[in-house]
């Protein structure tokens, strides 16, 4: 790094309005930018009404799976007893992530959410391990009368129930893992009860009662497949690994076709919440600073076409790269 680069300018920008102040130093030319767009939707009442209409359905669900000797209700409730206990997780993160940065916690409490949504994936597997369990159990004995009346009337609510909350969250599904964790958990719960519903009316004209821990089976196959590409994501987000909507490259070109960059190094992009990416990076400029403005610009830009909401700069006059080959990214 060369050390005749003397300006040191921090930009933030608030509700779409870039502000620049310059500070000057005598060592490296740093720039940093805070992009702030409106706020993430608040799904406080979507948790909270999602939340008690599951405890009630499974109150329901379990007693009319015991009545009826249904383990394809059973499991249902025990699914969606984890989709309750992930929806909370999921609130919480949302809570904590509204929480002020202090003098520990810098960067305020945003990861949280990327906990939050990886717990609600690894809840997912565990309750997908207790169906399985007791499913094959039950196929590997003889399998008792099921009432697939009752399993039809109150399958029939689970849709209607999972649904409506999987609707409450659908808005924030794209953008937000952690909502998506959450509409996953509730959107499985609908096309599980779904599922049963069609099982009940099977074994009522059939007396096929194998088909209950049969389609238990299905259903965990189907979480399974829905699961895998939350985890993925979630473990991304978790070790800071790019955002899976972001390509470095695509940064990386854009940063260097900037007028007056001759290359780009050391260039980090990770996730401080499920919702807020950062970027740092040095920008060989050797016609020196490139003012304010450029500093705005390139916030703005990069905000606006790779939704990354805080940047930080360094820039440089000369072509060498003294931190060594870890700078190469």
């Amino acid at each position: 790094m060369t050390e005749n680069a003397t300006d040191k300018s921090h930009s933030s920008s608030h509700e779409g309005q870039m502000h620049d102040h310059g500070h000057d130093h005598s060592a490296g030319s740093h720039a940093h930018s805070h992009a702030h767009s409106h706020a993430p939707k608040d799904f406080g009442f979507a948790f909270a009404l999602g939340a008690a209409l599951n405890v009630a359905f499974i109150i329901v669900e379990a007693a009319a799976g015991f009545y009826a000797n249904s383990m394809a209700l059973l499991a249902d409730a025990g699914h969606n007893l984890s989709d309750v206990l992930g929806l909370l997780i999921a609130w919480g993160a949302t809570l904590l992530i509204k929480r002020r940065p202090t003098l520990q916690y810098t960067y305020g409490f945003g990861s949280s959410t990327i906990l939050a949504a990886l717990a609600n994936a690894v809840l997912l597997l565990v309750a997908v391990g207790a169906i399985i369990l007791e499913s094959g159990q039950r196929l590997g004995s003889s399998v008792p009368p099921v009432g697939g009346v009752i399993v039809i009337i109150v399958a029939a609510i689970g849709i209607l129930i999972n649904g409506f909350t999987a609707w409450l969250f659908v808005s924030g599904s794209e953008r937000d893992v952690n909502i998506r964790g959450a509409y996953l958990h509730m959107a499985a719960d609908a096309a599980v009860s779904f599922g049963v519903v069609v099982v009940g009316f099977t074994m009522l004209t059939t007396g096929w009662n194998w088909l209950d821990p049969v389609v238990s089976l299905v259903i965990a196959a189907v979480i399974i497949w829905g699961t895998w590409g939350l985890l993925r994501d979630t473990m991304r987000l978790a070790l800071h690994g790019v955002p899976a909507r972001i390509s470095t490259a695509q940064v990386r070109g854009r940063l260097a076709s900037l007028p007056g960059v001759e290359s780009v190094h050391d260039l980090h992009i990770w996730p401080m919440s499920t919702t807020e990416t950062a970027l740092t990076c040095h920008l060989v400029m050797p016609g020196g600073h490139p003012g304010d403005a450029f500093i705005s610009e390139t916030a703005k830009m990069l905000h606006d076409e790779f939704e990354i909401r805080h940047t930080t700069l360094q820039f440089e006059v000369g072509s060498d790269i003294p931190c060594g080959s870890e700078c190469a990214v």
